[in-house]
Parts: structure tokens; C-alpha cells; sequence
């Protein structure tokens, strides 16, 4: 099988109610309150046969407590453990976050859209994420790490509100060896840091760009980065149709059936997480919507 080609395979269809069980086989701490738990499948069928494409979240199941909708951050061609960035914050993480190494629980998925990567061969793009909106884009940097000759050029613009705060800087010296262009801020700076001061879109601000029409913009974060990332990126002259971006709004049951994530006629969890911008400008600026 051509290993470049496998993620346009299709994937194995997945029973939505079936949770899987799985084991954490390793917790990396990020920074304060974030971690990566890396989880191995219990059913060795159920190992072989799984697959998801960048950008997809799956539910993890604690008995007795919920589930919450967490998109993978793993690389999309392993096939051992698969990583979930997680920031401990309601009654599930914090379970999560109890458990430790060996710990189970539940899983289901994979779920929802992904990125567009066969929009992006052979043209430019630029990731821009803003604090645990970086996730969700980390398996697209793994995936343009393995078919690096596929792409033009592309930069990762990455900020949080403090330096210490940053996820994955162990890996961001192999993201540049890779050929990735990776930019950095930091709302407020701190000791040591020599790197750019405030917020995320500023950098889309100073970037060069060869050919502003053949640039895709892909985004993850707080919405008001995306809003002013997207008015960044119109301003430079990359078309509307080529951005991109990721929402995570209150998913609680990964196929729309609950109703808590539709956004204007939109279901967050069945019709994204990952849309086209022009899908979502229309409801992002409505209040309270």
C-alpha cells in the first residue's frame, strides 16, 4: 500500500453507541492543567482496525461520570497509542486526570470533519492556533511532517497567553527540521523569552506571503483570534473560500441528536468540527448564539 495515499482510504465504519475500551499508556504533562494521554485499545481487532483523519475527535467515556468530545492530537499513522490533549476542567477530565497510567475507560469515534489536506497539496498554508486550539492541529503538522514535498510552504503561528504555557515545544525543533516555518507569541512575555509579544493574528500581520490567492488559512482557538484571524487574512488577500477552521462547541453526544452544539442550522459535533469559514461567519457574530 502506498503510505502516503492511506489517509484517503476510507475509514472503518464505527458503531456510534459502542464505546471501545482502552488504557492509558502514558500521560505526558504539558503545562499547568493540560495534558497528552496516550491510550492503547484493550481489543486487539479493535487496534488493528482503527483510523482517523486529522482534525476528528472521539468521546471519552468514564463510567459513572460522562464523556466529553476531545479531538485526537496524535499522528494520524500510528498505530499503537493515540493522543488526546486534554485541559482538565469539568467533572470527566478531573476524573481523567485521578486516574493515572494503567487507568480505563471508555471511547468512542472517531468522529466528525476534517482538514481539507487535498485542498492544500502543492499551495501554501498557514496553521494558526491559539492556546489548546493547537491540538486539533497537531496531526496535520505530523501528516505534512511524513509528505513534506507535497506542499509549498507552510508556517505554524502559534501563541498563548504566557511563554510557559506553549504546548509541545519539545517538538518544535523537529517541526522545523521538517521544513515547517514556525512562529511563535506570547500575550504577555516572561523570563527569558525573546520571542514575539501579543496576540495570535498580529503574526498572519507580518507574515510575507508569495501568492496571497493560493494561501489556505487553517485555524484553531478562542473565537475572538479566529474573528480577527479571518479579518488578518482577508485583509492580505487570501480568498474566504480558502480559510478553514475548527470549532469545539458544547458536543456532548458526537452525532447530533442532543442538540447542544447547533450553531445557527449547523450541528458542531456531525456537520464539523472542521468548516469552511464561510459556513460560519454568518452565526460566529451573533450574541449569546
Amino acid at each position: 500500500m502506498n503510505q502516503t495515499a492511506s489517509l484517503d482510504l476510507p475509514l472503518p465504519a464505527c458503531n456510534p453507541w459502542l464505546a471501545h475500551s482502552v488504557t492509558i499508556d502514558r500521560i505526558t504533562p504539558e503545562v499547568a492543567g493540560v495534558s497528552t494521554y496516550h491510550l492503547r485499545f484493550v481489543d486487539p481487532e479493535a487496534a488493528r482496525n482503527y483510523r482517523f483523519r486529522p482534525g476528528q475527535f472521539n468521546m471519552l467515556y468514564l463510567p459513572g461520570v460522562g464523556e466529553s468530545a476531545i479531538s485526537l492530537s496524535a499522528d494520524p499513522r500510528g498505530h499503537v497509542t493515540w493522543a488526546h490533549t486534554v485541559r482538565t476542567a469539568g467533572n470527566v477530565t478531573q476524573t481523567l486526570a485521578k486516574l493515572g497510567v494503567g487507568g480505563s475507560l471508555g471511547l468512542r469515534g472517531p468522529f466528525g470533519s476534517c482538514w481539507p489536506l487535498d485542498q492544500a497539496m502543492g499551495k501554501d498554508l498557514i496553521l494558526v492556533a491559539g492556546g489548546i486550539g493547537l491540538p486539533p492541529l497537531r496531526p496535520v503538522i505530523y501528516e505534512i511532517a511524513a509528505r513534506r514535498d507535497e506542499f509549498a510552504s507552510v508556517a505554524v503561528l502559534y501563541g498563548a497567553r504566557t511563554p510557559d504555557t506553549l504546548l509541545y515545544q519539545a517538538e518544535y525543533d523537529a517541526w522545523r527540521k521538517a521544513g515547517i516555518d514556525l512562529h511563535l507569541t506570547a500575550d504577555m512575555s516572561g523570563a527569558g523569552w525573546n520571542g514575539a509579544v501579543g496576540v495570535v493574528p498580529l503574526l498572519l500581520d507580518r507574515l510575507p506571503l508569495a501568492d496571497a490567492a493560493r494561501t489556505q488559512v487553517w485555524m484553531c482557538g478562542p473565537e475572538v483570534m479566529l474573528k480577527y484571524t479571518v479579518k488578518s487574512a482577508l485583509r492580505r488577500g487570501i480568498p474566504a473560500g480558502n480559510l478553514w477552521l475548527s470549532m469545539e462547541r458544547n458536543m456532548q453526544c458526537a452525532i447530533g441528536l442532543c442538540g447542544h452544539c447547533q450553531l445557527g442550522p449547523e450541528f458542531v459535533c456531525r456537520n464539523g468540527p472542521v468548516f469552511p469559514w464561510n459556513r460560519m461567519a454568518p452565526y460566529l457574530d451573533v450574541k449569546g448564539l
